[in-house]
């Protein structure tokens, strides 16, 4: 059956806009006219009057933590509550009253960031949650997820003293000599190993509900980072999640695995499992290997090549040594596989640059798409590098929300002048797509595209931050349609309107073209499709 949308303000991928299109199946059939459209109408066709709207394809959010973000749906909202730490302790207060403790259940919180308080001015350690409960184990996750807080029942349940070692690639917070329940990095992997891991069908009641929340933001594919949420739950019976949903109808996202390993066994055997990027349907497939190179500047443990400004006893922390970043990435290089590795300070895109060059001198790939996710912290010198090797850039433009209140602060105005700088290498021939890595932020698209194009603060209208970096509304909605796609190896099926490609498409209440760039954050989702059906709206 065809169905012909006509009337609207349709961005095909290319300027100038075009008034409608046509929908075949899954798939567009045409897009141009409204008079061409119309003329397409057979006997059963549907006509559906857009009154003005504004279309393009559906969102692609090109880094992200869907199960993560279904799980934190199912948790203490904690990021509509850091204006202060008390207000966070009174949500954890609420939500435990809502939700009263059972067996060896965890009261568990995500959202908070200690830079919003306004009545202490440092992280909440576990004298604060305490205060919360003494008996039910607490875990308060900070907003970039590289930080948590527990109380001292939890301390006691994982048997943290202050002779605990400290982790390779992470830290146990110490304050006087004691654990003060803060942990860093690799550190809250003894935290999430205590957490009793749900079932499958707790799995996938969190990617329904993580699904549900992205189509009402126009997305309809997510590049996500699933298999590091909970270690005690193999890689198997995650894909299975997924698997099951699509085959019963209810997977509304497409959804690209950034496949998330910490060591060289583990990966071998998910790649001689036959394992691979782009093994799977159009609903769920492999992606690359992803792994996580550092921290985040919130917490300073994104790791830097000089001490931090504003604390010079930390450069941040590796999560992985070049020995085991340098064999994991020639591994899967050498079999064909996609890489993408989180990358904020310039000290680990100086590590990932050199394992990404060792790899393609050992084995060159013409289109290997590596990849570096966040690309945040940068020197003139790197950029060149990343332009020389063609890797892909996933931004999060959002971040710089948060991040220009900050950048300068944490890493010094040297460095902060040439970091964030996603436009130079866009103009440079480099592929950047967008998102938001949500669940540490939500996962708004508009908002997002905003800030990609103001580099300014959403809030408080702070910047712009490097101006020059900003880009056109027309390249904030490519990095978040054509380039995701390229992302993926999927340009020639979605991410523009046009014969041939998959029907995923978002309406929009107001063109963003034409409204102020201040207010690109506010127009309302109208409908969004996947595959030529309804999802939302």
């Amino acid at each position: 059956m065809r169905t012909i949308y006509h009337n609207g303000v349709v961005y095909t991928g290319e300027l100038p806009l075009a008034e409608a299109f046509v929908v075949e199946g899954d798939e567009f059939l045409f897009a141009g006219s409204s008079r061409e459209a119309l003329s397409y109408a057979e006997g059963d066709s549907e006509i559906v009057d857009l009154e003005g709207r504004f279309v393009c394809s559906a969102f692609n959010d090109s880094h992200m933590h869907l199960l993560n973000f279904g799980n934190a749906l199912h948790t203490a909202q904690l990021a509509a509550h850091t204006a202060s730490l008390e207000d966070l302790l009174r949500c954890l207060r609420e939500f435990e009253a809502a939700h009263p403790h059972t067996g060896s259940a965890w009261l568990l919180g995500r959202g908070w960031n200690q830079d919003y308080f306004t009545d202490v001015h440092r992280m909440p350690n576990r004298y604060d949650l305490d205060k919360v409960s003494t008996e039910v184990p607490i875990c308060a996750v900070r907003a970039c997820g590289h930080c948590l807080v527990v109380n001292s029942k939890a301390l006691e349940l994982l048997g943290v003293t202050a002779d605990t070692p400290q982790p390779d690639g992470g830290r146990i917070g110490l304050e006087n000599g004691e654990p003060d329940g803060r942990f860093f990095d690799n550190a809250m992997d003894r935290v999430y190993d205590a957490i009793p891991e749900p079932s499958r069908e707790e799995l996938k009641d969190m990617i329904r509900s993580a699904c549900k929340a992205l189509n009402a933001y126009g997305v309809t594919s997510s590049q996500t980072d699933d298999y590091c949420v909970y270690r005690k739950i193999p890689w198997q019976e995650v894909n299975a999640a997924y698997q099951e949903l699509e085959a019963s109808g209810e997977l509304t996202v497409r959804v690209y695995e950034q496949s998330n390993f910490t060591d060289l066994p583990s990966l071998k055997e998910f790649v001689e499992s036959g394992c691979n990027t782009g093994v799977g349907t159009e609903l769920f497939k492999i992606g690359p290997l992803k792994m996580l190179g550092d921290g985040a500047l919130g917490p300073r443990t994104a790791y830097l090549s000089r001490p931090y400004a504003d604390d010079p006893s930390t450069c941040g922390i590796p999560v992985f040594t070049q020995e085991t970043m340098d064999e994991m990435i020639d591994y899967a290089n050498a079999h064909g596989m996609q890489v993408a590795v989180h990358t904020i300070g310039d000290a680990c895109l100086d590590r990932v640059l050199f394992a990404y060059e060792k790899a393609l001198a050992a084995h060159p790939r013409k289109d290997h798409r590596h990849g570096i996710v966040h690309c945040q912290i940068t020197r003139p010198d790197q950029l060149k590098k990343i332009e020389d090797m063609q890797l892909h850039i996933y931004a999060q433009s959002i971040f710089l929300d948060y991040d220009i209140h900050i950048v300068e602060e944490r890493v010094g105005k040297e460095l902060a002048s040439t970091s964030y700088s996603w436009k130079t290498l866009m103009k440079n021939g480099i592929s950047v797509s967008n998102g938001t890595d949500c669940p540490v932020e939500l996962p708004d698209a508009m908002a997002c595209m905003q800030c990609a194009v103001t580099r300014s603060t959403l809030r408080d209208h702070k910047g712009p931050y490097l101006p020059e970096e900003a880009f056109t509304v027309q390249e904030a909605l490519d990095s978040y349609t054509i380039r995701g796609a390229e992302g993926s190896f999927e340009e020639d099926r979605k991410g523009r309107i046009r014969k041939g490609m998959l029907a995923d498409f978002v309406v929009l209440d107001q063109n963003p073209f034409a409204v102020d760039v201040e207010e690109i954050k506010d127009i309302p989702v109208h409908a969004t499709y996947l595959g030529g059906k309804k999802v939302f709206g």
